[in-house]
């Protein structure tokens, strides 16, 4: 029996503090073995929002990423990029390495104002939208 190729997927946002961060840790917590992410953003943060940690903890998640910029990636060929936000999507470089990209936003829940549980709340439904939507992409890639 032939070994599965892990697939390499580049999630891009703007900040690459929340949205793209919280993708990286999901994909590689839920699909190891068959998907390896990468993060980064067109214009990072420099910080990885605390909120994104502390849900991806109650996930049983321990993401120890860092914002960085696309050209600080250590791996450049990809088989798949994802835009989280639209500004990404907008400012997206073209990948000569070949493979697909594609686009599955999410809202900025960095945006949200509110007491500290809606703002809590509003990133905990971003973790399970990422993890309905992307996730269940990238599955269904994986078996095409």
């Amino acid at each position: 029996m032939e070994k599965e190729k892990t697939r390499k997927v580049l999630i891009l946002c703007t900040g690459n503090s929340c949205r793209s961060q919280m993708a990286e840790a999901l994909i590689n917590a839920r699909l190891a073995g068959s998907w390896k992410a990468y993060s980064a953003g067109t214009n990072p943060a420099g910080f990885v929002h605390p909120l994104t940690l502390k849900v991806l903890s109650e996930a049983g998640i321990d993401h120890q990423g860092r914002s960085k910029h696309i050209s600080d990636l250590p791996v450049k060929d990809f088989d798949l990029v994802v835009t989280v936000c639209d500004a990404a999507a907008e400012n997206c470089p073209a990948w000569l390495a070949g493979g697909k990209q594609t686009h599955i936003g999410f809202p900025d829940p960095a945006s949200v104002t509110g007491s500290p549980a809606e703002v809590t709340n509003t990133f905990r439904a971003l973790r399970d939208a990422i993890e309905l939507k992307l996730i269940d992409y990238l599955k269904n890639l994986a078996e095409d």
